[in-house]
């Protein structure tokens, strides 16, 4: 499983720029310590890996636990102040312009109250490093993160516990063992998460129970979004998208015209946008059906977060794409 990760999204985005190296698992959780984020004045050139928005406010995570804030839709990026990690951070979720989490290597979870200026711990387990690749918080009480092999995990009461859930094996396995890549909601409230192997989980139940969705796919699926009322779509390695109108019961390829891989899916109310690898920045105005490039970069794209006005900010293995 270590080398399926490596090689469907750490080999092609993360290795040239960072020596990761996912220690084995079987050590007990350790006890929380509070290394700190790097700081400096290159923070806003390093790659950053997802961002969100916090009411007015843009929030970027990334590389040496980077976290960034724009307060004029990303025309200049600033580091927060107080960030106890100083490894990769890989996804941010916020409930409302204040409570945000973001994860990332060595198990972290971390939380700010106040829209991203200072973050405070609330699990590592760097024993292990079974590093968490996506969290969604619903609320600011209930939320989920999830990574590599089949680590998922549940909060009801903000983050200050987080319990472990245990999902079902897949096809007759004797465990569960899918690197799980992204968690996201439906318009109808169901939980998705897109996984590797062209896997998708559904939960029908708030996330006490867990079922799987086969896309007919084998590629890596790194990200996903709801497009539609039971419209969803998940794209990953290769520019593999697919797209379900029936909330994941049966799905269809779509041709998004890059064989670049995507790297993240957001829907808005101007149509639905995809970042990829190779540069582009696509958007579909029918839901997904059909793909039009409306921007490109020269380096790869990791991460896109809308900006007013309709248009999107994007990130590269540099920061903020200029």
């Amino acid at each position: 499983m270590k080398q399926t990760l490596k090689q469907a999204w750490l080999t092609p985005l993360l290795t040239p720029l960072l020596a990761i190296v996912l220690a084995p698992a079987g050590a007990a959780p350790s006890a929380p310590s509070a290394p700190s984020a790097r700081s400096g004045p290159h923070a806003a050139q390093a790659m950053m890996l997802d961002a969100a928005r916090a009411g007015n406010r843009i929030v970027a995570v990334g590389e040496h636990g980077h976290v960034l804030l724009s307060d004029d839709d990303g025309a200049t990026q600033r580091q927060a102040r107080a960030v106890p990690a100083d490894m990769t951070l890989t996804s941010v979720s916020f409930a409302d312009e204040k409570n945000g989490w973001a994860v990332g290597h060595g198990g972290v979870i971390v939380h700010t109250a106040d829209g991203g200026e200072t973050w405070k711990l609330q699990r590592e387990d760097s024993a292990v490093d079974q590093p968490l690749l996506t969290v969604y918080f619903r609320d600011a009480q209930h939320g989920w993160a999830a990574g590599l092999w089949s680590l998922l995990l549940a909060t009801s009461d903000g983050g200050k516990t987080w319990r472990q859930v245990d999902l079902p094996a897949q096809d007759g396995g004797k465990r569960a063992d899918l690197n799980l890549l992204k968690i996201f909601p439906s318009q109808g409230g169901q939980l998705y998460i897109a996984a590797e192997r062209g896997m998708v989980l559904r939960s029908k139940d708030d996330g006490a129970s867990w079922h799987y969705l086969a896309t007919g796919s084998k590629a890596s699926l790194w990200s996903g979004t709801a497009a539609g009322n039971h419209t969803l779509l998940v794209a990953g390695l290769g520019g593999r998208m697919l797209r379900s109108v029936d909330d994941g019961a049966s799905w269809s390829v779509v041709d998004t015209g890059t064989a670049g891989s995507i790297t993240q899916l957001k829907a808005d109310a101007q149509g639905v946008w995809a970042s990829s690898l190779d540069g582009r920045l696509l958007r579909s105005a029918d839901d997904g059906r059909s793909w039009q490039t409306v921007g490109a970069a020269g380096e790869p794209l990791t991460a896109i977060v809308a900006r007013t006005g309709g248009a999107y900010l994007r990130y590269s293995r540099r920061g903020v794409v200029k």
